[in-house]
């Protein structure tokens, strides 16, 4: 058995899973988020910006010291869309691998995509033709695999952050630019029978259509989502303000404003592929990353530098 930390630096939020595993099985011990939004501005500007950065630095000291106390034996933080994007990303990658002395890894789309996969086939079988997805705040991954493996996959820049920056409230338009993506990126032969939906946009949908007063994975974990509450939620939402969305039961309040746009990807995707039922997974890229960070070398005795445990 090996105990790891495995930290995910995304476009929207930073999020921690320390866990154990084992034979290939991963036994979450305890699991963090906090929403940091590195990818501000990244879209436009191809940067990213100080302040952006001072939010993830504050968090990740904090992860830091909960995988010492946990006793993790490997660690490793990896970083997605907005850090692939910014021409200071692979630096800024540099300075955390120093600092906070995490095992750092950049992943490409189709990286991304493939950890996302094993991830989410950890612990269960994945029926044969279905299509995983992956809503993120800079990027969506499409997965189609089953019992064999990943079939097709691809990593597409419609992410509710990039979203949000890029149309605002023009639902209408996102909703247009979203369906065009898919039909100029996704093959014809790819046709899903199923469909996993992960990450914060679908958990969070998930948790507000089961009255949820906070995200409960345990609960949320196998939630069923047909097509037409997914399209019903996505509906109200871009109707409703950011100050109305907070105030839903079950809405983590840092992810209101954007998330109508990752809501309308979902329900675009669903579209598209002509599925009527997505089955929620709270097994994502993060239990792919632990099983990866089992994989790594040990760490050598000492921790962290001294500066690990200081913002910036």
């Amino acid at each position: 058995m090996t105990r790891v930390a495995a930290v995910d630096i995304g476009t929207n939020s930073t999020r921690l899973l320390v866990a154990d595993v084992e034979d290939g099985s991963v036994r979450e011990l305890d699991r963090r988020l906090e929403i940091t939004r590195l990818g501000e501005g990244v879209d436009e500007r191809r940067i990213l910006l100080p302040q952006a950065i001072a939010r993830v630095r504050n968090v990740l000291a904090e992860y830091r010291r909960a995988a010492e106390e946990a006793g993790a034996e490997r660690t490793l933080a990896f970083a997605t869309s907005a850090v692939r994007d910014a021409e200071n990303g692979e630096a800024f990658l540099g300075e955390v691998e120093w600092s906070y002395a995490f095992k750092t890894r950049l992943l490409g789309g189709d990286e991304e995509a493939l950890l996302t996969f094993r991830g989410v086939s950890t612990g269960r079988d994945v029926a044969p033709g279905t299509v995983v997805i992956d809503v993120g705040g800079g990027s969506t991954e499409l997965i189609l695999g089953g019992p064999d493996g990943v079939a097709f996959h691809t990593s597409l820049d419609l992410g509710c952050v990039r979203l949000t920056e890029r149309f605002g409230t023009d639902f209408d338009a996102a909703a247009a630019h979203v369906r065009d993506v898919l039909a100029g990126s996704v093959p014809a032969h790819v046709r899903p029978r199923a469909a996993i939906g992960v990450a914060g946009t679908i958990t969070t949908i998930a948790t507000v259509d089961l009255g949820l007063e906070e995200e409960n994975p345990e609960v949320v974990h196998g939630h069923r989502l047909s097509a037409e509450t997914v399209a019903a939620w996505t509906d109200r939402l871009e109707g409703m303000t950011v100050e109305e969305i907070r105030a839903l039961r079950g809405m983590h309040p840092d992810r209101a404003p954007v998330i109508a746009a990752g809501a309308g990807v979902v329900r675009e995707t669903l579209a598209h592929f002509g599925l009527e039922t997505l089955e929620v997974s709270e097994h994502d890229i993060m239990h792919g990353a632990a099983l990866a960070a089992s994989e790594l070398p040990e760490e050598a005795e000492g921790g962290a530098p001294p500066t690990a445990h200081t913002c910036c």
